[in-house]
């Protein structure tokens, strides 16, 4: 069943499976944006320290990559939307978890980035391979523009309401409240992805021949090593800022208002970027939003104020959405012209997620070493401009990319959709 929807002046064939997914993303950030940004916050509070919570974002950075690759076996062996499952409940898990441990939450800071490192794996795999099959080259910018237009809003909100719940409510209360709401939010996933058609991929698992394929293919090795560079800023960045937020502000509200007008800006933005993001300029996007991102560092780590932080949020709320739009379009094109994609497309989603947490394990891991030799006040601004980099590095190997004609269409949705049926 598909749906003939208005976009672009045109008109863009959508299944209805797309839709399904795209709520299920929704469903999925507002959950996570809604508990998780306060989760680094929960630990700190009850440590006081830097390294507690790098160690809990290193699991998770840790497991996820591993149990990517146990959900790609798993994805060749039953159906796809079943991995997707296991990923919600792990994340329910994971927030029962905190509520069940509570106070001494950071004592289990590994166990609990585990579990959520477990969770992301299976989710993002799923959701990742689906994407790639539901998506074709005519629908995949409108996809991915507006899945980050329903993250942005779970970001918008999600944060916002967080704070003010935990403000105006006693301290235990107001998070036990947060993660009860995720909770919810992630079994109403689960009963989404109930409507999503049956997906089989069949065959052996060739996750090395993937692996190895960086050396016949250019444009494959090239994407692999702009998302380490991803992964290199996206380790530290994704818990410090926060962290500061909190300390400069000691007002999780504070924090809320931060993340809103963050969100808030990607909102617009990725709402813009994919009526006016064309293929065409996808690497020129890709360079702009880069150079943003980067020089927006500069605003914080030589002198930094609740004011500094919102003029922060700004810039990389404009940033990102200039950057993911066709830099994850770009990669899934990349996968599509690959070699016997069509076959091996679950193994592909999964090298490109171990090369991304390659970077993210080595920020956090030369983060770890620094603040235990170095007082981290002192060495938290040399690592931030030195890992801000990263997506600078991004534009260097992706300009060199160039796809040639349009993606075969054996490699792409349609025949897959006709394979299904036939079975």
């Amino acid at each position: 069943m598909r749906k003939s929807l208005s976009l672009y002046q045109g008109k863009l064939d959508i299944d209805k499976d797309l839709l399904f997914l795209l709520v299920i993303g929704g469903l999925y950030s507002l959950g996570i944006f809604l508990s998780n940004t306060f989760v680094n916050i929960y630990l700190w509070k009850q440590s006081g320290d830097y390294i507690t919570i790098a160690v809990y974002n290193l699991a998770i950075y840790i497991f996820q990559p591993l149990t990517f690759i146990v959900a790609g076996k798993l994805a060749k062996k039953v159906d796809r939307v079943i991995v997707l499952r296991l990923g919600v409940i792990f994340l329910s898990l994971f927030f029962l978890s905190v509520l069940i441990i509570a106070e001494k939450a950071s004592y289990y800071n590994f166990m609990l980035g585990s579990l959520l490192g477990i969770g992301y794996g299976f989710y993002w795999l799923a959701f990742n391979v689906l994407t790639f099959e539901i998506t074709e080259p005519e629908t995949r910018d409108f996809f991915n523009g507006f899945l980050g237009v329903l993250q942005s809003f779970g970001g918008m909100i999600g944060p916002l309401l967080a704070g003010t719940i935990i403000a105006n409510l006693e301290a235990n209360i107001g998070y036990t409240t947060i993660f009860t709401i995720s909770f919810i939010l992630f079994i109403c996933a689960v009963i989404c992805s109930f409507f999503l058609a049956r997906r089989k991929a069949e065959g052996s698992f060739y996750f090395r021949r993937v692996l190895a394929e960086r050396s016949h293919n250019k444009n494959w090795n090239r994407i692999l090593n702009a998302h380490i560079f991803q992964g290199l800023r996206e380790g530290i960045f994704a818990f410090v800022i926060s962290i500061w937020v909190f300390l400069i502000t000691q007002s999780e509200f504070s924090l809320g208002m931060f993340n809103l007008v963050f969100s808030g800006l990607s909102f617009v933005f990725y709402f813009i970027g994919t009526k006016v993001i064309k293929p065409s300029m996808r690497k020129k996007a890709i360079l702009i939003g880069s150079l943003i991102l980067y020089f927006s560092i500069t605003i914080i780590i030589f002198e930094i104020s609740y004011a500094q932080l919102i003029i922060y949020a700004i810039c990389i709320g404009i940033a990102y959405p200039i950057i993911t739009i066709p830099y994850v379009s770009l990669t899934y094109d990349v996968i599509g012209k690959a070699w016997k994609a069509k076959e091996l497309r679950v193994e592909y989603i999964v090298v490109r997620e171990m090369f991304v947490n390659i970077g993210r394990i080595t920020s956090i891991s030369v983060f770890l070493i620094a603040v235990s030799i170095f007082p981290a006040e002192k060495a938290i601004p040399y690592i931030l401009a030195v890992f801000g980099a990263g997506h600078i590095f991004i534009y260097l190997f992706v300009k060199n990319i160039y796809l040639g004609s349009k993606p075969k269409k054996e490699v792409l949705i349609k025949e897959q959709l006709t394979d299904e049926k036939n079975r």
